[in-house]
């Protein structure tokens, strides 16, 4: 919890000390209640990490970098490397600690290249980002200018993966809490909200918009990147019991009716700034996941459906005012 004490005192005297309303309860409630039977296990192997050495190099604007290739001896490397991979699966990235590359299964910087160039400018400003994995996009929000960031995702590795990321990092104002969006109350805080792969997991996902409404300020700036299907303003796609093999998969909208459904939300300036159907080079099995990736996901005959016959991943990345 002294990670989390920290946050509170951060909070305590910035724009979110409301939050210190119910924040301290809930996330004591998690760690009484909820903790994962393996996080006893992960704090053992974030605790043995190795110390960044002094005046290591961080770069945060063209990758997520910390010190080079070098800083470590050889067998402080070899550990280094089998701690970090005691973290498997990690899914969003990559990482580049000390000269260790964590080949993520998602080229998750693929995606921040496609939407940097369309959001604003993310100097001085709050930055929510909701579902945000192990936070490889934290980083390059504050790489961005981002004065305070702050993720939510309540998987419990994803929590310890950014904790060994920011073990070698050590940025305070990058932060994690393992939360659902449903659990904050309306902060209506932050200039900036980022919901990126989430939409499509919510079963209610016109209430998700007013979620993420709840925690901008007036003006400030949703970013949204989603599934989506071909078709007019009245075509969603209701998958059956899997898609993609994934099971926790209820809307898939076209790209015209998730602009209405967030005007309909009372969204402004509700933009579609970018369509990218996934690549096989974009999300791919690596040595660090150990388990199936999107070619497993696919017809095997024909890539451009899922192994349900459903058409295969499209993104599309929305952005509104509040």
């Amino acid at each position: 919890m002294t990670r989390f004490n920290t946050f509170y005192q951060q909070i305590a005297t910035n724009r979110l000390s409301h939050w210190l309303t119910s924040l301290p309860a809930q996330l004591s409630d998690w760690h009484n209640n909820n903790l994962h039977g393996e996080y006893q296990h992960w704090q053992k192997t974030l605790d043995a990490l190795p110390t960044t050495k002094n005046g290591a190099t961080v770069d945060l604007q063209s990758t997520v970098k910390v010190g080079e290739l070098g800083d470590f001896t050889e067998g402080e490397f070899k550990r280094l490397e089998n701690l970090m991979k005691k973290f498997k699966p990690w899914r969003k990235g990559p990482y580049h600690i000390h000269g260790l590359h964590i080949d993520t299964e998602w080229r998750s910087d693929f995606k921040w290249d496609r939407l940097a160039p369309h959001i604003a400018d993310l100097t001085g400003k709050y930055v929510l980002d909701i579902g945000c994995g192990s936070g490889y996009h934290l980083w390059r929000m504050r790489g961005a200018g981002a004065e305070f960031v702050v993720g939510v995702d309540p998987t419990q590795l994803f929590l310890m993966q950014f904790n060994a990321v920011q073990h070698f990092i050590n940025d305070p104002q990058v932060n994690l809490l393992p939360l659902g969006v449903e659990q904050l109350p309306e902060l209506a805080a932050f200039d900036t909200v980022f919901a990126m792969g989430v939409l499509y997991h919510r079963r209610s996902p016109i209430d998700f918009l007013y979620q993420l409404k709840a925690q901008l300020v007036k003006g400030g700036e949703l970013v949204l990147e989603t599934l989506i299907v071909d078709g007019d303003e009245n075509t969603v796609l209701v998958p059956g019991e899997r898609y993609a093999k994934m099971r926790n998969v209820w809307f898939l909208p076209s790209g015209k009716a998730m602009c209405a459904w967030l005007e309909r939300c009372g969204f402004s300036n509700v933009r579609m700034v970018n369509i990218d159907v996934t690549a096989l080079d974009e999300q791919r099995k690596t040595s660090w996941i150990d388990t199936e990736s999107l070619q497993d996901f696919l017809d095997p005959n024909d890539n451009t459906k899922t192994i349900e016959g459903y058409p295969a991943p499209k993104r599309a990345i929305f952005i509104a005012n509040k």
